[in-house]
């Protein structure tokens, strides 16, 4: 046998052996620590569901899989960061509504929600609920949006800051109540709810724990949830839909796992897969719902259809709210 053809033999040998080996993902995904980027501080409710994977994920995986925050630009940064990364599935990123509003709200960012990324897993969704100071004329929604139009003083609604989720909350109900509401925006959630508390602004969306926690203690009044759907912590409390008849009106803060796009096909199978069997233990339900979350895991597919819609329509009231990008 001439050494050509030994060549073309052993050549062909490979190739065959290529074609039918186990794909990487099958057999050898991960063989090193797989990271979690949060693009928020630790602590929050996005640090503390990406640990919760995190912890089940590396158990599952016998690999670390480690949460690291990466914070500045409201979310921007880390998301950036991962949009960069190597796009071999060690690299993950939690998300939450600010993913598909930034693009909207911030002049310089480079990656886009929808080209950029693939989603491995949607986790759930926390309802906001409209609150008011007890100064406030108004014992329901309906009240609240009368006295929005007859008032001579402004009805002023605190917020986290630009494109948060109480923001767009907010937002969104002027616009489809037809009312002006003035936006005060703060550099957290803690500084705009103490304000709520001390009767210097009026009303915000508040996150459900947060605010069952302070309308119990009769320091805040309930109106209604901001979700399409009656929240399971607050069962008697009607939605904004319901209270308001606004049928279109449906906020809430959502959460997911997404990776780049061009992970391979192989290697996102399996880690929508894992993530699945994660979230489909009990202990995590429990965990989420603890958070205030109504607990809702969702297929990639779905949660890329989530995120395309969220921000066609997001990019949608920011424009016709005339929010300039910074």
């Amino acid at each position: 046998m001439t050494l050509s053809r030994r060549t073309l033999l052993a050549s062909a040998a490979s190739a065959l052996a290529l074609a039918t080996a186990p794909s990487f993902a099958q057999d050898g995904f991960p063989n090193k620590p797989v990271r979690i980027i949060v693009p928020f501080s630790a602590g929050g409710i996005v640090d503390s569901i990406a640990r919760a994977i995190a912890d089940k994920l590396s158990t599952r995986y016998g690999q670390p899989v480690i949460v690291e925050n990466k914070t500045g630009a409201g979310g921007s940064i880390g998301t950036d960061f991962v949009a960069k990364s190597n796009p071999d599935g060690y690299t993950l990123l939690l998300v939450s509504p600010g993913y598909a509003v930034i693009p909207s709200l911030q002049k310089n960012v480079s990656w886009n929600p929808v080209r950029d990324f693939r989603s491995v897993a949607g986790v759930g969704v926390v309802p906001n609920i409209i609150v008011v100071h007890p100064s406030v004329a108004a014992n329901t929604l309906p009240e609240l949006i009368e006295l929005a139009k007859k008032s001579s003083a402004p009805v002023t609604y605190s917020t986290a800051g630009i494109g948060t989720s109480n923001h767009l909350a907010g937002e969104l109900l002027a616009q489809e109540a037809g009312i002006k509401l003035t936006h005060v925006p703060y550099k957290g959630q803690p500084e705009a709810l103490n304000d709520l508390l001390a009767g210097r602004v009026s009303m915000m969306p508040l996150t459900t724990a947060l605010a069952l926690q302070h309308v119990k203690a009769g320091k805040l009044r309930a109106l209604a949830v901001t979700t399409a759907k009656r929240s399971s912590a607050a069962p008697d409390l009607p939605t904004v839909a319901e209270s308001a008849k606004l049928p279109n009106y449906d906020v809430g803060t959502w959460f997911g796992l997404v990776a780049p796009a061009k992970v391979p096909e192989p290697v996102m199978r399996k880690l929508s897969a894992d993530v699945a069997a994660v979230l489909a233990m009990p202990d995590m339900k429990a965990k989420f719902e603890g958070m205030g979350m109504e607990f809702a895991p969702q297929s990639g597919a779905d949660f890329d259809a989530l995120v395309s819609s969220e921000f066609t329509r997001w990019g949608r009231v920011i424009k016709q709210a005339g929010i300039e990008p910074q």
